[in-house]
């Protein structure tokens, strides 16, 4: 399982490094524009002004996090919303892009199951002060 997560572990943390770089830094080459419901979703959330620089820090922080085995599992679990959302964008709106959508769900999981016990906390039923 240890290997699992270290190849799970570099493979998110790659991904999300140069992918949030890339907003910043436009090194990878411009891919078509999409149509339809995903142009709109994308228009919406570049319209909004903020979203597209936070969502992209966040992701280039939490790559470096998971790079260098810092604070790697709970940088797992905030980037877990973002792969889910890449996952269903990339079935659901531009179908083309499966298989991106697969590339960071699959890892992810492997990374929540390999951290399990740090996460015991979080499904705590009732909170005691």
């Amino acid at each position: 399982m240890k290997i699992t997560v270290l190849i799970s572990r570099i493979l998110v943390g790659l991904i999300y490094l140069i992918f949030g770089l890339d907003y910043f830094l436009h090194f990878i080459p411009y891919q078509p524009e999409h149509t339809g419901a995903a142009q709109a979703f994308k228009s919406g959330l570049v319209a909004a002004g903020y979203f597209y620089p936070m969502l992209k820090s966040i992701q280039i922080i939490g790559g470096l996090s998971l790079l260098t085995n810092r604070y790697a599992p709970f940088f797992a679990v905030v980037l877990f919303p973002i792969s889910l959302n890449v996952l269903l964008f990339h079935t659901l709106l531009a179908p083309s892009g499966w298989l991106m959508g697969v590339t960071l769900i699959v890892p992810n999981l492997l990374l929540g199951y390999g951290y399990r016990k740090y996460y015991s906390g979080m499904f705590t039923t009732v909170a005691k002060m």
